[in-house]
């Protein structure tokens, strides 16, 4: 008999815990509150970011990264604003990791820094097991996507401190239920904080920057 021998030699997460370690310690060190925002393509991840920039950008140094699978796009409609951005594109990888988020704060002028948002890439499976260093998790969710998306995700909501449904303005267009979504996310994780959001009516719009200052300020 033909004996297989099989030998692990790298722990690919235990390596990113690592990493992100280090990201987290510098990034206190120097007073950085850094944002991973994740979320799955078209759940309004860049939309919310912009909107926080354009309206604590004068109070807070901020700085972004944005990861995607190809191309600059979110990354050029950050730079509109007139901040420090980093493009850091995965290829085939569905999400980021700490070792690219290392390789991304060499880039930035984090002394100069307030707040990081770190724009995962679009998904809700791949980002949750791959901590970047930051100083809080943020996941979002769209109510095109159907209200029984947070309970087909619970993991990367069980790992976040806020949860947000956007785009509450068109639920009823879509024929869902904003409110079970808020209410399925509490049921899996009932210390996260959840909140309903819309650009169009601005409703939530006052919480989410609400939560960025007092994540914030909290470092300060």
């Amino acid at each position: 008999m033909c004996e297989i021998s099989v030998e692990v030699g790298h722990d690919v997460l235990k390596a990113n815990e690592e990493c992100a370690l280090r990201n987290h310690h510098l990034l206190e060190y120097l007073g950085v509150t850094a944002f991973n925002v994740m979320g799955a393509i078209g759940s309004g991840k860049t939309t919310l970011i912009e909107l926080a920039i354009d309206r604590i950008g004068e109070k807070y140094h901020i700085g972004v990264i944005a990861g995607d699978i190809v191309a600059d796009i979110d990354a050029d409609r950050f730079r509109r604003y007139d901040v420090p951005v980093i493009s850091m594109n995965t290829g085939k990888e569905c999400h980021l990791d700490a070792h690219l988020i290392e390789h991304a704060l060499e880039q930035l002028p984090l002394d100069d820094l307030d707040i990081l948002f770190i724009e995962n890439v679009g998904n809700l499976i791949c980002p949750t097991d791959y901590s970047l260093g930051e100083s809080k998790r943020v996941v979002i969710v769209s109510v095109s996507e159907g209200d029984d998306i947070v309970r087909k995700h619970p993991m990367i909501f069980k790992t976040c401190d806020l949860a947000i449904v956007n785009k509450v303005d068109i639920a009823g267009a879509v024929d869902v239920d904003a409110d079970k979504m808020v209410d399925d996310a509490l049921r899996i994780n009932p210390h996260v904080k959840v909140m309903k959001t819309s650009k169009k009516t601005g409703e939530g719009i006052d919480d989410w920057i609400k939560f960025i200052e007092v994540s914030t300020d909290a470092h300060r």
